[in-house]
């Protein structure tokens, strides 16, 4: 690779006419065999041009995988929220084949926040709530606004 990346820059200083026409012209008057050009033997070049190809196919996998999770993330947030659908999401989820689920991340996450809308939506979550309030601030509140409504209204109206 690092031999590559050498031939790379120095095909680049050429190109800039920083030196080494000569040996452009040699290079091209050989043969135009892209192993020899690479300073490799047929065979390596082909492991290379194998190597990269497989490298490229598995990051082009795990792209459209993380594309994938990311769709389906939308589609489960449009459930949730009903918002409207979105084609792009449907196709990218069926690229990567149907088989993609949320990250187990976002799983947990989405879970508690599900566990916790159900036990606020149920009877026993509104009970809880009415236990964790406390009575007395609440009455001595509503006494308050009644008796400041009470006066309110005596310097308004001279009958009371």
């Amino acid at each position: 690779m690092a031999f590559f990346m050498k031939t790379m820059i120095s095909n680049q200083v050429k190109n800039f006419g920083f030196g080494g026409g000569s040996e452009e012209k040699k290079e091209e008057g050989g043969t135009s065999d892209p192993a020899a050009a690479q300073g490799m033997t047929r065979e390596e070049y082909e492991e290379y041009q194998k190597q990269v190809i497989e490298e490229k196919m598995e990051r082009d996998a795990a792209f459209t995988q993380k594309k994938a999770e990311r769709a389906c993330l939308r589609v489960h947030l449009r459930e949730k929220y009903r918002l409207p659908k979105s084609e792009m999401d449907e196709n990218q989820i069926q690229m990567a084949g149907d088989d993609v689920d949320l990250p187990e991340d976002l799983r947990k996450m989405v879970d508690e926040d599900q566990e916790e809308e159900e036990d606020k939506d149920s009877i026993l979550g509104h009970l809880q709530n009415l236990q964790n309030m406390d009575l007395d601030t609440i009455k001595e509140k509503a006494q308050a606004t009644f008796t400041e409504m009470k006066q309110t209204a005596e310097q308004k109206c001279s009958v009371m």
